[in-house]
């Protein structure tokens, strides 16, 4: 039995009505992590029953004076369902308990209520440590990593239609991830407008129009104007970007975009210096072809020596932001020497 299982896999099995009857959900990937929670509440619990039988605590809640213990966890999920085949227990937080605190969920685990399906959100995991072991060792431990780079496009079209029964064809989910990034949150959202504005199905001509009146299409045009060392359009994207954004959050975040398309950048040099075509680029980035051809074009402004640079001048960028300097006159004086 392997030691981690899928999200998907979770969810293939709930719609044959093949569901464990405790889960250990656990990573970075909050949005994910939410879609496919909702989707088991709807697969588990019928709506008409659903406030019988379906509970969501907390591992730092308090109930009067009290914490909540894992005694009151276990006799919960001890209960029979009402009017239901199943219950449903949410137990977030799980690492707020101390590891004393969650040993003693063992004895349920060994034997868990077959008609309670027990779901542990956990921030932190020990892998050592008995009580997470025994996830592992039962196959049930479900991670929710952040979405790779290759990743992204098959998640936009799959998620169009299974979640927003939409057609979304490849170039337009390519083209939507080139303006949005890798944000799952925030491409769902982009999503839900589209079909708002389109309907069922949507085109690569219909997400550009879309994107061109988003905010998020300001940070690519400046990620491309920078890579081409436009000094002009760099910075009077830049004037426009932070009139836009809430400088509470927008410079740091901008930083870290240039740093992933500074290092894009060194490694379609690599490839290229050994003669490496754009399918090559496109394979080695897991790009969708329009992005690996930007980066072939915008490649050969650049030495290596001014990568090393770039990298080192936005390090400092992002320490003298976070020492609480003002924002624009760092963000204009590295856009000018990147672009220099």
């Amino acid at each position: 039995m392997p030691e981690h299982l899928q999200p998907d896999d979770v969810l293939k099995a709930a719609r044959k009505e093949q569901v464990a009857p405790f889960y250990l959900f656990y990573g970075p990937g909050e949005f994910r992590m939410e879609r496919v929670l909702v989707t088991l509440r709807a697969l588990l619990v019928p709506e008409a029953v659903r406030d019988l039988n379906l509970e969501v605590l907390y591992g730092d809640e308090k109930i009067g004076e009290k914490h909540i213990e894992p005694e009151g966890i276990i006799n919960r999920a001890s209960s029979v369902p009402f009017l239901a085949p199943r219950r449903l227990i949410i137990l977030r937080r799980t690492e707020s308990f101390t590891a004393d605190q969650l040993e003693k969920f063992l004895p349920y685990l060994e034997k868990p209520s077959p008609s309670t399906c027990l779901i542990f959100i956990s921030s932190k995991t020990n892998f050592n440590a008995k009580f997470y072991k025994k996830f592992r060792s039962q196959g049930v431990a479900v991670p929710f990593d952040e979405l790779k780079e290759e990743q992204i496009v098959p998640w936009i079209k799959k998620t169009a239609s299974e979640d927003l029964g939409m057609t979304v064809d490849g170039e337009a989910c390519a083209s939507l991830y080139a303006v949005v990034g890798n944000r799952p949150r925030e491409l769902y959202s982009e999503l839900e407008k589209l079909q708002l504005r389109y309907g069922k199905a949507v085109s690569l001509d219909q997400v550009k129009e879309a994107v061109m009146h988003s905010r998020v299409y300001t940070v690519f045009e400046l990620m491309d104007a920078v890579s081409m060392r436009d000094c002009r359009s760099s910075l009077r994207i830049l004037k426009r970007y932070l009139e836009e954004e809430d400088l509470r959050g927008a410079p740091l975040g901008l930083i870290s975009m240039l740093n992933r398309q500074i290092r894009l950048l060194w490694q379609t040099k690599a490839v290229l210096k050994r003669r490496g075509s754009v399918g090559e680029v496109q394979k080695k980035l897991g790009l969708w072809s329009k992005p690996a051809e930007k980066l072939v074009e915008q490649a050969p402004h650049w030495s290596e020596e001014d990568l090393g640079k770039a990298l080192d001048l936005l390090y400092r960028s992002d320490d003298r932001l976070k020492s609480g300097s003002s924002p624009r006159p760092i963000l204009e004086s590295l856009i000018l020497s990147l672009c220099s």
